[in-house]
């Protein structure tokens, strides 16, 4: 149970700590996040969520007050009053309080820690998907954004899927909140490149993935998920989950293929040492 939240670098007790309903992102759903994890204490790919929340509020015209290195500073006091070791940590910039309810106003800044519980050995059953087309808005942010993939919950819970694989106009982009990779034919390791939210572990699985030389970079059609050999998605919480059934058609096997495994044992060394 996590003892502090930050408020606007206020550490709040948890179960206290609020904003005002005018904020800008609870009447019109304006605002950003970020969320990264702890392993044993320690933020993991902490610089590249960094980059990512920074990017994200300039894109959205929202101003961050702190610098990177008070933000950091800040970051690390909250881990270390909490004293959580396996944790996800979300910062929320909020559009503010607007006085007229549509105007982006001074953000309010939120910082939550939640303990979890974090395997580090990939599932090899997996995870079932169905698709949907959908474009996400100003997908190079990381927006409060979530309206389909809330709205579709009960259309995944009734085909028996776990999450929802957005396409647009056949070329598939993204999970609600997770990226996309399929292993193709040739043993190739394939993402589409534009209209996604680029994650922190996708990056590191590219650069992996580059280094073993398997890395193709071009977009993935629908008629590709009936023809790859393996499929997964990746995200900081999920680190890499095989997909092994997409709208009913099984992948590959039907479990975590090869390159997958791979990849995961890469990956959760390439972590530890971050």
């Amino acid at each position: 149970m996590s003892k502090f939240t930050i408020v606007n670098q206020e550490f709040l007790p948890a179960e206290t700590a609020s904003v005002l309903i005018t904020d800008l992102a609870i009447q019109r759903g304006y605002g950003i996040f970020d969320f990264f994890k702890t392993i044993d204490g320690r933020p993991v790919f902490l610089e590249d969520h960094l980059d990512r929340f920074y990017n994200s509020a300039a894109a959205m015209h929202l101003t961050v007050d702190l610098s990177r290195e008070e933000l950091k500073t800040l970051l690390l006091k909250l881990i270390e009053k909490n004293g959580i070791a396996d944790s996800g940590i979300r910062i929320t910039l909020t559009g503010g309080y607007s006085p007229d309810g549509y105007g982006i106003a001074k953000p309010n800044m939120i910082i939550t820690q939640t303990e979890m519980i974090l395997s580090k050995q990939i599932s090899l059953e997996g995870i079932s998907l169905i698709t949907h087309q959908y474009q996400r808005q100003l997908s190079y942010a990381k927006t409060l954004d979530y309206l389909m993939a809330v709205w579709l919950q009960p259309v995944i819970k009734e085909k028996g899927a776990d999450d929802v694989l957005y396409h647009n106009n056949g070329i598939v982009s993204e999970c609600p909140r997770a990226n996309f990779f399929i292993i193709d034919q040739s043993g190739h390791v394939v993402t589409t490149r534009e209209n996604l939210l680029k994650g922190i572990i996708r990056k590191h699985v590219l650069e992996i993935a580059g280094g073993l030389n398997l890395l193709q970079h071009r977009d993935i059609t629908l008629d590709d998920l009936k023809n790859c050999k393996e499929a997964f998605i990746t995200s900081s919480t999920k680190n890499i989950l095989p997909v092994t059934k997409i709208d009913g058609r099984v992948v590959g096997d039907g479990y975590a293929g090869p390159v997958s495994k791979l990849l995961s044992e890469k990956l959760q060394l390439k972590a530890a040492q971050h």
